[in-house]
């Protein structure tokens, strides 16, 4: 395991897009993320979005919400790089999405091993009923 080196938490901007698409191609969402361009319009578009960053800024995490910010919220994208997991970097990003907003059930949903447990020890419990809309696949 790397040297754990200190993180902070902050909010995402489309500055951070280039960054944020290597991080999230090389974690198993290079199917989600189109472009770079794309990704800063998506981080921008969000309502509520952050990053991980180590001191030198190098992004390790990221995570966004979309919300009315008075019921409902949809946490969409929690990735955190493969060798920095297991530090509470996950457990930062999804306390500072939600923060401040008590009255919101937030939904997340996991597919990923381990994600299940993971949000489970943050509160999150199984919602047995949900349904989708599928996106309609586009040519990228």
């Amino acid at each position: 395991m790397p040297e754990l080196r200190p993180f902070q938490v902050r909010g995402a901007t489309s500055a951070d897009a280039l960054q944020l698409h290597a991080l999230l191609s090389a974690n198993c969402w290079k199917h989600r993320v189109r472009s770079v361009g794309w990704l800063a319009e998506l981080v921008a578009n969000s309502q509520r979005a952050a990053i991980a960053v180590l001191p030198e800024q190098q992004v390790i995490g990221f995570l966004r919400g979309i919300t009315d910010e008075l019921s409902n919220g949809y946490l969409s994208m929690l990735v955190v790089a493969e060798a920095h997991r297991g530090r509470d970097i996950g457990t930062a990003l999804v306390q500072h999405v939600t923060s401040g907003t008590p009255g919101v059930t937030w939904v997340l949903q996991a597919g990923r091993p381990g994600a299940e447990a993971f949000l489970a020890s943050l509160g999150f419990v199984d919602a047995p009923l949900a349904m989708q809309l599928p996106r309609v696949q586009s040519v990228i």
